[in-house]
């Protein structure tokens, strides 16, 4: 098949493996720490604030949906989330204040992390790693690594549950307001997936996608990609 590179798309797929798996599972791990800090222990009690990714494998999310996403985009973009770290709301001590907390926990992990890959970028193109294979291979993996935490922070921050950013609308709104994104929590993902497909959302995450890739970028030091 013309354009369909099957051994290139399986090397960007093994520089890439790293920094997404890192990104889902910390962004999941980081909610269940930030739960525990306000009360909620759930998290901890089900050996779901373990760093080890097979523990919060989705099968779906994943699995099936990075490498469907992969191989129909021919290798040029990446997607996916892990099983989301269950909390009890009801275990924190102010439930709907620090629910926003807890929520934030996630997209801030990304960019922490989006910034320690900026940093990775930046070492390998300055020659920290010498100009061998490796370093090509940690620029790659930098590169991907800020991408796609940019892209789960800023895509989490939009304010529909079951997103991170529907968790901290909900505790900010009043609470007649609230019970209504409850009702619409079921449906957000169905909601976001048609709003993708009409275009609706992307001419505006993307160019935050963008500004927070540069924002990394510069507390990181590098200049950029």
């Amino acid at each position: 098949m013309t354009g369909f590179d099957i051994a290139g798309m399986i090397r960007a797929f093994s520089v890439g493996l790293l920094p997404v798996l890192f990104a889902i599972t910390l962004h999941e791990v980081a909610h269940g720490w930030a739960a525990r800090a306000f009360g909620d222990r759930t998290a901890e009690m089900l050996g779901r604030l373990s760093l080890n990714p097979l523990k919060h494998v989705d099968p779906v999310g994943t699995v099936v949906v990075p490498i469907a996403v992969y191989v129909l985009s021919s290798g040029s973009f990446l997607f996916g989330w892990a099983k989301p770290v269950p909390i009890g709301t009801r275990n924190l001590h102010h439930p709907k204040r620090d629910m926003v907390w807890v929520a934030l926990a996630g997209p801030a992990s990304n960019l922490l992390m989006g910034v320690g890959w900026a940093l990775v970028y930046q070492l390998a193109a300055m020659g920290a790693f010498g100009q061998s294979a490796l370093a090509v291979f940690l620029a790659g993996m930098g590169k991907i690594g800020v991408f796609f935490n940019a892209l789960l922070a800023v895509f989490n921050l939009i304010p529909l549950p079951p997103l991170d950013g529907g968790r901290v609308l909900r505790g900010l709104v009043p609470e007649s307001i609230g019970k209504g994104l409850d009702a619409v929590e079921p449906f957000g993902l169905i909601i976001i997936v048609v709003l993708l497909s009409v275009g609706v959302i992307w001419p505006v995450v993307g160019p935050a996608i963008q500004i927070t890739q540069a924002l990394m970028y510069s507390l990181a030091g590098a200049g950029g990609a």
